[in-house]
């Protein structure tokens, strides 16, 4: 089976207990469409242990994106220019940077190297049906993109929100994160939102004390929807 999940933001409850939920097998895979980390605490544990599961596989998130511009190991030519730091701890990435002090050295470089690594895009076919995988936007987009805000294609695949109704290519169904699905329906706590040839998959776990945010695990094989107890 093929699960798909987005922006745990270190919530390693809400992760864990999604994980008893979907009680993934070796041959499944588990897709995580970025924002591993920042806002709550475990989000380098739980990354370390996405980084050790063989059937895991990460895509590129703003925030991780955000971090490896913070401590000088940008991804991109969008470098570093004295404003990374504070504009990551605006973001949440405090707490995250603060159990990043505690790690060995070793274990940082790893991090950084499998970070940097990182796909923007993933492009999958599961039962039949084509699948593009993304944070943010899909990269390709960058192309005709018109908004000076995002200065490279990486820079647009991890930050660029996109509207229900975004022209997108044909071809595939877009699964995305990145943008809380309040924006595109209403009703709490947040669901999974399903649009047309896309779905939202964020539904808010980095937002604490609001009573709508919890994380969410969609099935490819069957669009079965998972969500944490909380």
């Amino acid at each position: 089976m093929n699960y798909v999940l987005s922006d745990i933001h270190g919530n390693e409850e809400r992760f864990r207990s999604v994980l008893r939920k979907i009680d993934l097998k070796e041959g499944d895979t588990l897709y995580v469409l970025g924002d591993v980390i920042d806002r709550h605490p475990w989000g380098l544990r739980i990354l370390r242990q996405l980084m050790a599961m063989p059937n895991a596989k990460l895509i590129l998130g703003n925030h991780e994106y955000m971090m490896l511009r913070a401590l000088g190991h940008p991804v991109d030519s969008n470098v570093n220019d004295g404003t990374a730091r504070p504009h990551w701890y605006r973001n949440g990435g405090g707490v995250t940077h603060r159990h990043w002090k505690f790690l060995r050295k070793t274990v940082r470089q790893e991090i950084i190297d499998y970070l940097t690594a990182l796909p923007l895009n993933l492009d999958i076919e599961v039962a039949g049906k084509r699948y593009k995988l993304v944070h943010a936007a899909p990269v390709e987009l960058w192309e005709t993109n018109e908004d000076r805000r995002y200065l490279t294609p990486t820079h647009f695949a991890v930050w660029r929100r996109l509207e229900p109704d975004a022209p997108l290519p044909e071809g595939y169904t877009l699964i995305f994160g990145h943008t809380p699905t309040c924006h595109f329906r209403e009703g709490a706590p947040m669901e999974v939102w399903f649009g047309e040839n896309r779905i939202g998959i964020d539904c808010g776990c980095g937002y604490p004390g609001t009573g709508l945010g919890r994380l969410a695990c969609l099935r490819l094989e069957d669009g079965a929807v998972f969500y944490s107890d909380n």
